[in-house]
């Protein structure tokens, strides 16, 4: 029996308190039985949650090309690669994941971009993306987190820091029900839970929606 299958077994009130109080990912799931972490992950020392990428490994070099491919020349050097492990987040994205498998009979989870300021990557590795600050950046879709599908749009919100050092996130997205965005909306209607222009932007309104699962850094 896999994760999602054992946390669906659940009742209600145990789901809404097993992030909270068991919200270390790992020794969730031990109590569930399940040692299957993705291949990526390393147990962490001392709750450390930025690991580096080497150049040599398949995971490096699958995220490469993946900015590759929509970067579009805004890269001229690329600095470091590191994946993110927020056990606790995780977990959170995880138990999201799952309940919306549940409600729409199918797997909603999509790889975009989200560029930031230096100031803003230590927030988002610790509490995970917030769309409290979506205002900072504009909000022309209404108070959530916006990603895109692609890396040079994401590149346009980042700042560099006096190294000339630019930071976008590749994140992990739960979709889940999708309307079309406007303008006028300031959240998503009743039912849904993100919104898109259909061509590059997406905004998600739940905190555990996402995940921020690699941080690249470049010039």
């Amino acid at each position: 029996m896999n994760f999602c299958n054992k946390i669906d077994l659940m009742q209600e009130t145990e789901k809404q308190n097993f992030v909270e109080i068991y919200g270390n990912f790992f020794v969730a799931m031990q109590i569930l039985g399940n040692d299957q972490l993705p291949a990526t992950l390393k147990r962490s020392v001392k709750d450390q949650k930025r690991f580096l990428l080497l150049e040599n490994t398949d995971e490096y070099q699958s995220v490469l090309t993946y900015f590759n491919q929509t970067i579009n020349g805004k890269c001229n050097q690329l600095i470091k690669i590191e994946r993110i492990q927020n056990e606790t987040c995780f977990g959170q994205y995880l138990v999201q994941c799952q309940e919306f498998e549940k409600r729409l009979k199918k797997h909603t989870e999509k790889r975009l971009y989200h560029g930031c300021p230096e100031q803003a990557v230590n927030s988002i590795i610790e509490t995970n993306f917030d769309k409290s600050f979506s205002g900072l950046n504009g909000a022309i879709y209404g108070v959530g987190v916006y990603f895109s599908s692609k890396a040079d749009f994401s590149h346009g919100y980042t700042v560099p820091n006096d190294n000339g050092e630019r930071y976008i996130f590749l994140a992990r997205v739960l979709l889940g029900k999708i309307t079309s965005a406007s303008k006028s909306m300031k959240s998503p209607p009743p039912r849904f839970d993100s919104a898109t222009d259909r061509n590059l932007i997406y905004v998600t309104y739940h905190d555990a929606q996402t995940y921020p699962e690699y941080l690249i850094t470049y010039r």
